[in-house]
């Protein structure tokens, strides 16, 4: 495994459902730009399904192999294991952690976590990282939760939680910093890269925003 909390920095999330332009097409644009993590999320209105699901799945995963992006799935344990994806990312309605680390074996495990009791679960469990939100409103997701800012992942490393975090939510160019700086390795978006004129161009805003961030407390500036 390479170092995931550099992996986390830049981590995009997106189906066909979430594209204003082929699927394919705002990968690859969005890799150019610079995102450092890729997951699959094959949900909502017109979502694929079986072989379409299977091939868009694999296409995707060809890319990132080709640029060394990770490759991860959501929710979908099978469909991972079947192509030999490099992880999967589930949240709490999905299988118990430690049920899908024991299928998964040694590959890459996320975690949504809204409480410190979910983060303790999840760490027995097996969780790789904690994907943490929503930070701020969203609309991809129609069942989430009322936004809460970074209190959690300011609240976990507080406490001296070390896992690698990554903030989820209303992610955008102008407050992702805040995100790294309340104590995240990353930021995942969706909407921010897959919905806009130049995938590419939002990509690249968004990795000099984090770049410049984590310099920023690299260098004792906060």
């Amino acid at each position: 495994m390479t170092n995931l909390r550099d992996d986390l920095k830049v981590y995009f999330i997106m189906g066909s459902p979430n594209c204003r332009q082929e699927p394919v097409e705002v990968l690859k644009e969005a890799i150019a730009g610079g995102i450092t993590f890729f997951q699959f999320r094959e949900k909502g209105n017109g979502a694929l399904k079986d072989a379409e699901k299977y091939a868009l799945a694999k296409q995707l995963q060809n890319i990132c192999k080709i640029k060394q992006i990770p490759f991860i799935v959501n929710d979908d344990i099978e469909l991972a294991i079947k192509i030999g994806a490099d992880g999967v990312h589930i949240g709490q309605e999905d299988e118990p952690v430690q049920v899908v680390r024991d299928k998964i074996g040694n590959k890459i495990l996320g975690v949504s976590v809204h409480t410190e009791e979910e983060a303790i679960a999840a760490i027995r469990g097996g969780a790789d990282y904690f994907g943490i939100g929503p930070i701020f409103p969203t609309t991809t997701k129609e069942d989430a939760k009322p936004a809460r800012g970074p209190v959690l992942i300011q609240e976990l490393r507080r406490k001296g939680y070390t896992i690698p975090i990554v903030g989820i939510g209303g992610i955008t160019v102008e407050n992702a910093a805040s995100v790294v700086k309340a104590g995240a390795n990353g930021v995942s978006v969706i909407t921010a890269i897959s919905q806009v004129a130049s995938p590419r161009e939002a990509a690249k805003a968004l990795r000099k925003k984090i770049d410049e961030a984590m310099d920023q407390i690299a260098g004792g500036i906060l």
